[in-house]
């Protein structure tokens, strides 16, 4: 018989994970599975866990929780020299990762996904000396995830975000930053950035674009601009409400790595929790390090396609123009 453990969050969304967990139990036996289950009891401790797991003894590991409990399995994961497939049941607030990557919303359904799909290898970020998922982000709005409270989190759901980031429009912190990638220099100040490999940021959807392959080395890069009027501002709200991206005040390529200096040290968000304070930042793409469980039908929407990157790079060219 197979062994997996079962590592999830029972404070995750509204705890509702706890009504499906016996079905959801029943699900991994019937594929075959010897099932370890351990609740988590405080933060880091699914990254603890991950990381110390001894080897050769479980064939899987499926997580449950929102953005940050997957960010710290997939950490503590990256950090082994015998890495074992990872499968998602998310029931946290916004789930970003789990949205691009199509994993179902319904937990049973998650659950077989999670035994009974196909493992996709996915790329990770290496973000200095630590890892992230599909984000790390400094600037406007970025410390509100990690700075809402989880009981607000489990009774307003993605409006506890809109909220609390509500409160930052009218004091807005600007950054002097050095960006260096693919032999590219960019000397501006910002008010918001991002480095994702995800189709949905904070729940909006496409405002990366839809030309995102999860497989292909390549991280999308998203930088805001600091606004000299209001005018400017109204502008780059709009913009991030039809999710599309303004050429005129953002800069938007992609990169398999990237280098942000700054005179002052800036607060970074990786997957939604704090990522520290740093003035020099290295984030480099671990292309397809990452085992992951999908529903078949959705990998030929996550991998990379042929002729991609040459429309990527054209992308590219009229962004720097």
């Amino acid at each position: 018989m197979k062994r997996m453990i079962f590592i999830y969050n029972p404070n995750a969304g509204k705890g509702t994970l706890k009504a499906d967990l016996s079905d959801i139990l029943d699900i991994f036996v019937k594929a075959g599975y010897e099932v370890v289950v351990y609740p988590t009891q405080r933060y880091k401790d699914a990254y603890a866990k991950v990381s110390s797991l001894p080897d050769q003894v479980y064939d899987l590991v499926v997580c449950s929780g929102g953005d940050g409990t997957l960010d710290e399995v997939v950490t503590g994961m990256m950090e082994r020299e015998n890495r074992i497939p990872i499968g998602y049941i998310p029931t946290g607030t916004t789930n970003d990762f789990a949205n691009s990557l199509h994993i179902p919303k319904n937990r049973l359904e998650a659950a077989d996904t999670a035994v009974n799909g196909t493992l996709f290898s996915c790329d990770v970020g290496k973000f200095n000396q630590d890892t992230f998922v599909y984000i790390a982000a400094f600037g406007l709005f970025t410390d509100v995830s990690y700075q809402t409270k989880q009981e607000i989190k489990n009774v307003l759901g993605h409006l506890a975000y809109v909220l609390e980031g509500s409160k930052r429009l009218f004091n807005i912190p600007s950054y002097r930053i050095k960006v260096t990638h693919d032999g590219e220099v960019i000397e501006d100040e910002f008010i918001y950035g991002m480095v994702t490999n995800s189709k949905s940021v904070g729940g909006f959807r496409n405002m990366i674009g839809r030309e995102v392959a999860f497989d292909d080395g390549q991280f999308e890069v998203t930088l805001i601009k600091m606004p000299k009027n209001i005018l400017e501002l109204n502008d780059i709200v709009a913009a991030l409400l039809v999710e599309q991206i303004n050429s005129q005040h953002m800069y938007s390529f992609k990169t398999h790595s990237i280098v942000f200096e700054s005179l002052e040290e800036i607060p970074w968000t990786l997957d939604g929790e704090f990522g520290g304070e740093h003035d020099m930042v290295e984030i480099e793409n671990r292309k397809q390090q990452l085992q992951i469980m999908v529903r078949a039908k959705e990998l030929p929407l996550l991998m990379e396609h042929p002729g991609m990157q040459g429309t990527e790079k054209t992308q590219n060219a009229k962004n720097f123009k």
